[in-house]
């Protein structure tokens, strides 16, 4: 379908008119709040949007089509969620793997679908509890995880092959999914038969949130080892997470949360299909994880542009033939930097916006951020109220009971196409730039974020963007909500478990493990997960497996940028 031209002549002739009449007379009486509406990403929105926006070759098969179908704006799903809701997960873990084990089964008692494992800083940094760099970070925003007992722990009494779990780890990936696999296989499941995600994903560890430990060269190759064993081994996993969610964290706006992601999918689809693997091979499992963060229409246009722009570069650029490998299949997380500690009980309703956003944007998974969240880690009555939310918006709102209902909508149409347009410009530059990696090197990335994200505060301090409770209808109450604290003592408990384990395992076993992993590393592309995950078989720690590749890869230290 294409518009007539005439017919819109006859509209822009007749919204002149009507700007020029009703709209003039209306404004000299009330006018209205700002000179200018602006999308985050610096354009201008205007009053209104007709057919005459999108022109006279916009055409609805090429940039809709039908759900399910190339290029999936309206969904990687022909019947979406008549068929199946999302899975609804809530992001959890903290203290010992016991605490977090008691809170996961609380949660699918509550009527969650699926896992999300949150892990301390030290598991995320491959520090065993005991190390001196583990000191006062054990279990604090996440579980500590320090070998294969602390994993059958967690996963105490959780059947593995009916749940979908899923991990935000990255440096450390290829270790938590070692013990996951061991685990599942002592519970009788093989590896075929597991579901869930991985997040795997480095690049934007270096830009935007810093919990790497190689150089990004042995660091890449990590990663696309994970990608490789997946598709050989674990059909059913999502081998990673390209997230934009930390990206957007850090200060990005919608287009350069779509672009930037995108271009590190195609850093990683490029170096497994270096490392001789066919794109349809892998591809399908590829995953995606966003943030849904305030601006409602704008949000939901972001995720029908990145699902477009996806379809395109795998079919364009990589030739993929499987239209699974053109599907953008992701995960949503409601936006934790907006969250306020002043008057939180407010961060429910945007949480509320935010979820309804991702439902209407088509995700396929979504994790609501419970409401004390600026204040502390969530207490079970909050993340009741979280779930709920999700729950509230699949079983009572009625928008899922049909596809894609906004699309169509000419404003939602020329945002997703603004989106989509803006960001393949990013790419594009990227891509003459070298590729993500080298645009990571030069510092690139990290300074359009920080400009971004510097713009946002400034708004919000000039008064120019309205934050409720924080510079406008602020009030003096305290704050009362009840705050999660977690047990110092943890760091303890996780010391006295890693003594008990080094005392009564072959230690013999676990050096002869660790010294073929040693020699992998030292060649230049034999994948590693076989020889990581023999090494957890044998209870070597997540940091002694982690000590290994430091001494063949080294560390990396972040250059100054700005």
């Amino acid at each position: 379908m294409t518009f007539d031209k005439e017919k819109l002549a006859k509209i822009r002739e007749e919204e002149k008119r009507w700007e020029e009449t009703t709209v003039k007379k209306f404004i000299e009486k009330r006018p209205e709040r700002k000179e200018k509406f602006m999308t985050d990403d610096g354009f201008e929105i205007k009053r209104l949007y007709t057919p005459a926006d999108l022109g006279e070759d916009w055409d609805y098969l090429e940039k809709l089509g039908f759900p399910g179908e190339y290029p999936f704006t309206r969904g990687v799903y022909a019947t979406m969620y008549r068929g199946r809701f999302w899975t609804m997960r809530q992001y959890a873990g903290y203290a010992t793997a016991e605490e977090s084990n008691k809170r996961y089964k609380y949660l699918l008692e509550q009527g969650q679908t699926g896992l999300s494992v949150a892990f301390d800083l030290p598991t995320q940094l491959g520090y065993d509890s005991d190390h001196p760099m583990a000191e006062g970070e054990v279990g604090k925003v996440g579980v500590a995880i320090d070998s294969l007992w602390d994993m059958r722990i967690l996963f105490d009494g959780i059947p593995l092959d009916k749940v979908s779990t899923s991990m935000t780890i990255n440096s450390t990936a290829a270790n938590l999914l070692a013990m996951y696999i061991l685990v599942a296989e002592e519970q009788g499941i093989p590896q075929e038969k597991l579901r869930g995600t991985v997040q795997n994903d480095i690049l934007k560890e270096y830009i935007a949130r810093g919990t790497y430990i190689f150089p990004p060269q042995p660091s890449m190759r990590l990663t696309t080892d994970i990608i490789m064993y997946c598709a050989e081994n674990i059909p059913k996993w999502n081998s990673i997470s390209i997230s934009g969610y930390h990206i957007r964290e850090a200060g990005a706006n919608a287009v350069q949360e779509v672009a930037f992601t995108l271009a590190d999918g195609i850093e990683y689809v490029k170096a497994v299909i270096e490392r001789g693997m066919e794109v349809d091979k892998f591809a399908p499992r590829l995953s995606f994880f966003f943030n849904a963060h305030n601006n409602f229409l704008e949000e939901i246009a972001k995720f029908r542009a990145a699902r477009r722009l996806w379809a395109y570069i795998m079919k364009e650029w990589f030739n993929a033939k499987n239209p699974r490998s053109m599907m953008l299949r992701f995960h949503t997380q409601t936006a934790g930097s907006t969250l306020t500690a002043q008057q939180p009980e407010n961060n429910i309703v945007r949480v509320a916006i935010q979820a309804l956003a991702a439902v209407l944007g088509g995700t396929q998974s979504l994790h609501t951020n419970s409401y004390d969240e600026a204040l502390s880690l969530p207490t079970e009555k909050s993340v009741r109220i979280a779930l709920r939310t999700q729950q509230i918006i699949a079983y009572e709102s009625g928008v899922v009971d049909t596809v894609d209902p906004l699309g169509g909508a000419y404003y939602i149409e020329w945002l997703t196409d603004h989106i989509y347009e803006e960001a393949l410009k990013y790419i594009e530059k990227i891509q003459k730039m070298g590729g993500m990696m080298r645009a990571i090197e030069r510092g690139y990335i990290q300074k359009e974020i920080a400009d971004a994200a510097y713009k946002y505060q400034k708004e919000i301090e000039e008064g120019k963007r309205i934050i409720v409770g924080v510079n406008k209808f602020q009030t003096d109450e305290p704050i009362e909500v009840e705050i999660l604290k977690v047990d110092p003592s943890i760091r303890e408990k996780q010391i006295e478990r890693l003594k008990k384990l080094r005392s009564e395992r072959d230690s013999k076993k676990v050096e002869e493990a660790l010294d073929k992993l040693r020699n992998a590393a030292e060649t230049e592309d034999e994948n590693l997960m076989p020889y990581i995950i023999e090494a957890h078989r044998h209870l070597a720690t997540l940091g002694e497996v982690t000590d290994v590749l430091r001494e063949v890869w080294g560390e990396y230290r972040a250059p100054l940028i700005f």
